[in-house]
C-alpha cells in the first residue's frame, strides 16, 4: 500500500474498499470510515488519510454500492447486507495483514453515521470508538418499535440481536453541523420520527443524545457521550472538513485511544 494517498482493493472480486493511513503492520489497529448517500469513499478517504496515519491506524474505507447495498444504512434489509460484506472485509485484512481488527474504530457521516451508530448496536464488542457526523435520522434504543426505528428485531435481519447496555458504554463522539436545520429530500420525513426526533439533522442529533443519557441513567450507566456542533457547517462533507475541522476532531478521538497500542 502506498503511503501517499489510498489504495483501491476489491474483496470477493466486486465488491471495492479503499486502503489508507498507516502501513498496515501486524498488530496495527484498524480504523473504518463509511460514507454517506453519495458514495464518497475515495472522498473520505482522502480526508481522514493524515489522521488515520498520525495515529497509526489503517484506514479501510468500504463502498457500498447503490445496486447491490441500496439500504446499507440499515444494515441491508434490501440487497445485500452492508454490515456482513464489513465483517469480510476486516477479516481479509486480518488474513493478509495480521491487523487487530477484532476491535477496530468506526466513523460515519451522513447516511454512513446511521449504519455506524446501527452497526455498533449489533456488534458493541467490535468497537474501539464510535465517531458520528450529521446522521439523517437515529436508531432509538427502545423495544417497541422494530428496527430500525428501534431494536425490535427485524425479519429481514432476524440473527441480529441489539446490546443497548453494551452500546451505551462505547466512547461516542457526535458532530453535527451548525447549520445543518433544512430538511433536504434525502432527510426521512415521517410524522412519529418527526415528532420523536425533531425536522432536521441538527435538531435529531441533540435529541437523540438526550435519549441516550436518558436510557443510561435509567440503567444505572455513565456514558462516554459528546455532542459538538461544527461552526458555520451545514450538511457538506466538504464544508464540514475544511470549516469545522472534522478531521483534526475524529484526530483527538483517535491518539488517544491508539497510545500504547502496537503498530
Amino acid at each position: 500500500m502506498s503511503a501517499d494517498g489510498p489504495v483501491w482493493r476489491r474483496f470477493a472480486d466486486r465488491h471495492p474498499y479503499l486502503l489508507a493511513g498507516a502501513e498496515p503492520r501486524p498488530g496495527a489497529p484498524v480504523l473504518v470510515v463509511v460514507h454517506g448517500i453519495s458514495r464518497n469513499a475515495a472522498e473520505q478517504a482522502r480526508a481522514f488519510h493524515e489522521a488515520a496515519r498520525k495515529a497509526g491506524t489503517v484506514l479501510l474505507a468500504p463502498l457500498f454500492a447503490r445496486d447491490s447495498c441500496p439500504d446499507y444504512q440499515c444494515l441491508g434489509r434490501r440487497g445485500l447486507r452492508a454490515d456482513l460484506l464489513l465483517e469480510g472485509m476486516l477479516a481479509e485484512l486480518a488474513a493478509r495483514y495480521a491487523l487487530a481488527v477484532e476491535r477496530f474504530h468506526l466513523f460515519g457521516f451522513s447516511g454512513g453515521a446511521q449504519f455506524a451508530h446501527r452497526y455498533a448496536l449489533a456488534y458493541p464488542d467490535r468497537i474501539r470508538t464510535l465517531t458520528l457526523a450529521a446522521a439523517g435520522w437515529y436508531t432509538w434504543l427502545t423495544q417497541a418499535r422494530r428496527f430500525p426505528y428501534g431494536l425490535a428485531p427485524h425479519p429481514r435481519l432476524a440473527d441480529l440481536r441489539f446490546d443497548a447496555a453494551a452500546f451505551l458504554q462505547l466512547p461516542l463522539r457526535l458532530f453535527v453541523g451548525e447549520r445543518d436545520v433544512e430538511a433536504d429530500p434525502h432527510l426521512r420525513r415521517h410524522p412519529w420520527l418527526d415528532r420523536r426526533q425533531g425536522i432536521h439533522r441538527r435538531e435529531r442529533a441533540h435529541r437523540w443524545i438526550a435519549h441516550l443519557r436518558r436510557t443510561a441513567a435509567a440503567l444505572g450507566l455513565r456514558p462516554d457521550l459528546r455532542l459538538e456542533e461544527l461552526a458555520g457547517c451545514g450538511h457538506d462533507f466538504r464544508a464540514c472538513v475544511r470549516r469545522g475541522g472534522l478531521a483534526h476532531r475524529l484526530s483527538e478521538v483517535l491518539q488517544p485511544a491508539c497510545e500504547g497500542v502496537v503498530s
